[in-house]
């Protein structure tokens, strides 16, 4: 089969030939039918981030399909089955994974960067990394929802505890921002502020039931103030990894308010004199992924008609085309939710 391969940073993705998937005891396979384009897999790409483990790897961790082949000794799981792929599994040898604990674990891996991902026809993955998808959720709302809906959801009501009433601020409407207002409408925020420089990011914002859209070079604490009656907001959520958009969230805070970080950067972020945090009680929060449940529950709200992603799916491409979502995403010139491949077209 074909994959769409990372070889070394700043390089293209390589179309190569490689062995199709074949299952472990543990493991399913799974025919690809949608996979996502993430703005981390940008971070690999042009050599932002280092990749954990040596090249070439399949990546995409956005993935949901159907069952093809199953290992012996999985139970539960049969071809055909309707699949989205957890983004990313545990592994499997630190002593909470041998405990038991797989959720705990100290070392997890992520699809797509430890081990190969969904940008190819098959992928194989362990039984436990699948969630069941519901006949009237398309594969490609069940692949975003694996990281692109699934992140945002897990940051905002987990990590970051949002609760009915509470006043958020969102700092970037791309894939996990535009989820996350729609996320924050579910849970009850009464306040919703959507911070992006994009024109287009903002009017979708509005769209999507944001209070106020912003860019961030205006006086974005002072807008907030005034939305607000002076308060301020409860959360602030950075989905883009940028700090000044962490500052910025901590500076329209009201006093117990907390910051969630979401996106993924190796910049530094300079937070402030330590008096400041301390004596406004604030707190900042790293975030990264989401439960298995979390995607289940993702999966049951699109299915009810509670959490509505027909918008999300920017564009579809080919494998071949695979590049050119790439640098899509990367030139930030048009208002992207989420560039899906189709690894069989």
């Amino acid at each position: 089969m074909r994959a769409a391969r990372f070889h070394a940073p700043n390089q293209p993705l390589s179309i190569d030939e490689v062995p199709d998937p074949t299952p472990g005891p543990l493991d399913v396979v799974v025919e690809v039918a949608a996979c996502g384009i993430c703005a981390s897999d940008l971070h690999f790409i042009h050599g932002e981030m280092p990749l954990p483990v040596p090249p070439p790897v399949t990546m995409g961790h956005e993935a949901a399909g159907t069952i093809v082949a199953v290992g012996d000794a999985v139970q539960g799981w049969a071809e055909g089955d309707r699949v989205s792929i957890n983004a990313g599994r545990s592994c499997e040898q630190c002593e909470r994974c041998i405990s038991g604990a797989l959720e705990e674990c100290l070392r997890p891996q992520v699809m797509g960067v430890h081990y190969d991902g969904g940008f190819a026809p098959l992928m194989s993955t362990r039984w436990y990394t699948l969630a069941r998808v519901p006949d009237s959720v398309s594969f490609e709302h069940a692949a975003i929802a694996s990281d692109s809906v699934g992140t945002p959801y897990a940051a905002l009501l987990d990590r970051a505890n949002l609760r009915p009433g509470e006043r958020v601020g969102i700092w970037g409407i791309g894939g996990l921002g535009t989820h996350g207002i729609q996320i924050a409408r579910m849970a009850g925020a009464a306040f919703i502020a959507a911070i992006d420089p994009l024109p287009a990011a903002r009017e979708r914002a509005l769209a999507l039931g944001a209070d106020v859209a912003l860019d961030p070079g205006e006086d974005v604490r002072g807008a907030i103030k005034a939305a607000t009656g002076g308060r301020g907001l409860n959360l602030a959520a950075d989905m883009v990894g940028n700090p000044a958009a962490t500052q910025q969230g901590l500076a329209c805070l009201e006093r117990g308010g907390r910051v969630v970080v979401c996106g993924q950067s190796l910049q530094s972020l300079d937070a402030g004199p330590l008096l400041g945090l301390s004596f406004r009680g604030l707190s900042i929060l790293g975030h990264l992924g989401y439960r298995k449940r979390h995607l289940e529950e993702i999966l049951q709200l699109v299915a009810s008609g509670r959490l509505d992603l027909s918008g999300s799916i920017t564009d579809r491409l080919p494998l071949d085309r695979v590049n050119e979502g790439v640098d899509r995403l990367t030139r930030k010139d048009e208002s992207i939710v989420r560039l899906v491949v189709e690894p069989g077209t």
